[in-house]
């Protein structure tokens, strides 16, 4: 077990305690010596878990405490770190900047044993895919977020194009495509957008008059109907 680990467990040990409990008992349940559960317990008095009490006395975890998402066990750094990885080789270069901004933020506040893990992590990410966009993803974000409509040029596999107003909810990321998922307003239908076959975007301040979470859960439910486009097939 990692001290990462030991130091999470030590914490739920002592949110089942409403009385303070003996060094003693707590190095038992956790199986190690007086001495580090003395040595973390100060360690996570220094992160601001307020625990209360002191050797020959127990100790005690006051009630409403939220452990702060800065420990983590070993797989969850992994995955923090394939993660934002992941991200910051997506054409969205905004999200992308925002991915390697928030784990230099996570790793500067970190303790040193986790920091150290964080940079030396060996899962790697390939190479981004070939495909460029000519938009920027960041407005189809914005979009969604706002619940505002979207208007652009799109061109289908034969290359035909028409233009579209739609009511943007989500967007998908592919290895090789990023799709929107929108109520469009030409089919009166569910469409899945490619952004590599959207142009000349045009924002609005026109909120559309349905939820994003409401329409969410009303695409998911048409996936398993026949002739629906699936997200992995998006060309609409």
């Amino acid at each position: 077990m990692s001290r990462s680990e030991r130091l999470l467990d030590l914490i739920q040990i002592l949110r089942r305690h409403r009385r303070p409990v003996s060094g003693r008992m707590l190095a038992d349940d956790m199986g190690v010596s007086i001495r580090t559960l003395y040595r973390d317990i100060a360690t996570l008095q220094g992160q601001g878990a307020p625990i209360e009490g002191e050797a020959g006395l127990g100790y005690v975890l006051k009630p409403g405490f939220m452990l702060p998402p800065l420990m983590f066990t070993d797989e969850e750094i992994e995955a923090i770190v394939l993660g934002s990885r992941w991200v910051a080789k997506q054409p969205d270069k905004r999200l992308a900047a925002a991915a390697t901004d928030a784990l230099s933020k996570i790793a500067a506040v970190l303790p040193d044993d986790l920091r150290e893990d964080l940079d030396a992590t060996t899962l790697l990410v390939g190479p981004g895919s070939a495909s460029v966009e000519a938009i920027d993803l960041g407005i189809v974000r914005q979009a969604i977020r706002n619940e505002r409509k979207l208007g652009f040029l799109y061109r289908d596999a034969g290359g035909a194009a028409s233009e579209r107003m739609v009511w943007p909810f989500a967007l998908g990321f592919f290895d090789k495509v990023r799709v929107m998922v929108a109520w469009c307003e030409m089919r009166k239908d569910f469409r899945h957008f490619r952004a590599d076959r959207m142009s000349h975007l045009m924002t609005t301040d026109i909120r559309y008059p349905r939820r994003r979470q409401v329409m969410l859960k009303e695409w998911r439910a048409t996936l398993d109907k026949p002739g629906q486009n699936a997200p992995g097939h998006p060309a609409v």
